[in-house]
Parts: C-alpha cells; structure tokens; sequence
C-alpha cells in the first residue's frame, strides 16, 4: 500500500510538507510561498517556559500554524485530528492511508530512527507526511531528507505520542477538499500581515523585535549569573534552536527573502525585490551570531567579551527587522 506521492527535500519540515501537500493537490507551491503565506516568521524568548529544562527560544510560529493558515487562506479544507489512544491513532492513520490520503502528522525527532544518532534529541516538533505502509514498516516523506525514508510501526507510534514539550498526542492533518480557484495575491498579503504583526505589534516585550532585544539584554548577563557551564549550556541551547530545530534563524530569513521574491511577481510590486535583498542581509547577520556563538561553546572564543558581542549583534539583527517589516508593512498597505 503506497501512494504516488512526489518527493521533494527542503529546508524546514513543516514549511516543506505544507509545500508537497499542496503540490499532490494540484497547487503548484514552493517552499517560501507555503512559509510566506503561513506567517511562519517569528521571534520569541519565553524565559519561564522551558524545553529541556532551558528557556525557549522559538524563530516561528507554533507547530501546525503553517499548515493551518496558508490551506486557510488559500480556501482549502482540512482535517486535523488528535488522540489519546495509540491504537486508534494507528488505525485512523492506516485507514486514511487505504483511502488514499499522504497524511501530515507532528511527531517527536527522538523516536524516528532514520534520523542520525547525533539529531535525535527531544523535539516534539517535527513533521513529516505518511504516504505508505508496507508490512510492519510506514513510508515517510520527510521533506529534510533527500528521498523517501521508511519507519518501523512501533517507532512511529512512540514518536506521534512522545512526552514532554509539544506533545504531539497523535496528531494527523490532511487536505480534504481543494476549491475550484485561488485569490493568491489576497493569501500572500494576509501572510505579509500577520508577520508584520507579530514582529512589530506584539503586547508583551517577549516576542518579535521586542524579543530580540530582551534576549540580548539576558544574554549579556548570562557569564555572571551562570558558572560557565550552565553559561554555554544557554547560549548553546538558543544556537541549537536556531540552526537545528527547523532552519531557525538564518535560514528562515533566506526563506522569508526567497517568498518576497515570489511576493513581488504576484502582486506586482517591485519595492518587495529591494526588501527581500534587505531580509537575506538580515539573515547573514544572523548567520554570523552563530558562528560566533559556536565559537564560544567549542572554546575557541574569550566567554566575556564575546557575550558582549553577541548581544550588539542582537540589537543589530533587532534594528534591521524593525526597519525591514517596518519598510514592509507600508509597502502592502499602499
């Protein structure tokens, strides 16, 4: 039992299965254009809420909202579906499969042991598309991976009901209905939108460029209220949730850059092509934080000053988003 399902490897798992679901359906999707219409760019830092007993760093929105709102605003419907039983997740899952579905489901990196030994940690996060079952064995597009992988039955099971942070409880998505048309330029400004939004206007110093800034005025404080220790065990954490859960900082700006290239061909507006050069140079910026970062944690770099220097490339990276979704908010309201 397999479905026909075309593969394609991307950088992000959500922002990717999103993109290959819409394409088996019949709408031609890049990876950008499903993250740009999701809203997927984000920023938090949540001190007080913890993952792994350290403080969450987040540079999206929460699992499933990709998904949710780009199928939304395109006008597609969907089915999303949790359980608190493993059995009749099973079962729900393989029926769907019968019936012809690929199904999206949010699972826990731990348990899938097709991911090397060095990234399996506990990440509750991470979605994948079930296209097949063979024996006791399921068939996976998992858009990180260049081809299609395959999972042991009990694996996947543990995996779709993992403890801890995000738990998935078992939960399946998929398209059930696609609409006779599309008002892309009306789903590609809404998720210009809703980024704009979350970066500039949000009520709590803890999320979009506000966010930025208070990790940075934390970080700095980070070596002398930590041994050193716990000090790189932070600073380790944030570079961990920025270039290896998802595509995280960097990448996710490259991305972003890439769906305002897209953005300007739809609607028809050249000022985006200069905001979406703006965006890849926000994402270099990035880029050089967790090279300095790493540095730091593999001990080739002084631990004082240079917290000091990574939170001024904080503030830098803050800035320029201000003046980025700033400059893009005008230019989608005009």
């Amino acid at each position: 039992m397999k479905i026909n399902f075309p593969h394609r490897q991307f950088a992000h798992c959500e922002s990717g299965v999103t993109a290959n679901l819409l394409n088996y359906h019949g709408f031609p999707c890049s990876e950008a254009m499903a993250f740009g219409i999701g809203g997927g760019l984000f920023f938090a830092y949540v001190p007080f809420i913890k993952l792994n007993f350290l403080p969450l760093t987040t540079f999206r929105t929460g699992p499933g909202s990709i998904f949710a709102k780009a199928t939304k605003r395109l006008g597609i419907e969907i089915k999303r579906e949790k359980f608190s039983n493993p059995d009749v997740a099973e079962q729900r899952l393989d029926r769907l499969i019968a019936e012809g579905h690929p199904v999206g489901a949010q699972t826990g990196v731990f348990w899938l042991p097709f991911f090397p030994p060095a990234y399996r940690f506990h990440f509750n996060g991470h979605n994948l598309v079930v296209i097949g079952k063979e024996g006791n064995e399921y068939l996976i597009s998992d858009p990180i991976f260049e081809e299609p992988v395959r999972c042991p039955v009990e694996d996947l099971r543990k995996a779709r009901f993992a403890k801890g942070a995000l738990a998935p409880k078992g939960k399946l998505y998929y398209i059930a209905n696609m609409p006779q048309r599309f008002d892309l330029p009306q789903a590609v400004s809404a998720g210009i939108k809703e980024v704009c939004r979350g970066m500039l206007k949000t009520p709590v110093p803890l999320a979009g460029v506000r966010g930025i800034r208070l990790l940075a005025r934390q970080l700095v404080k980070w070596p002398g209220k930590f041994d050193e220790k716990q000090t790189l065990l932070y600073l380790g954490h944030v570079i961990r949730m920025q270039e290896e859960i998802g595509t995280g900082g960097g990448g996710f700006r490259f991305i972003y850059a890439a769906f305002l290239q897209e953005a300007a061909d739809v609607l028809e507006n050249d000022k985006l092509l200069d905001l979406s050069k703006h965006c890849t140079e926000i994402g270099d910026l990035w880029r050089d934080f967790a090279l300095l970062a790493s540095r730091v944690c593999k001990g080739r770099a002084e631990i004082q000053d240079s917290f000091h220097d990574l939170s001024q490339l904080l503030l830098q990276c803050a800035a320029e988003e201000k003046i980025l979704f700033g400059d893009l908010q005008r230019v989608i309201s005009d």
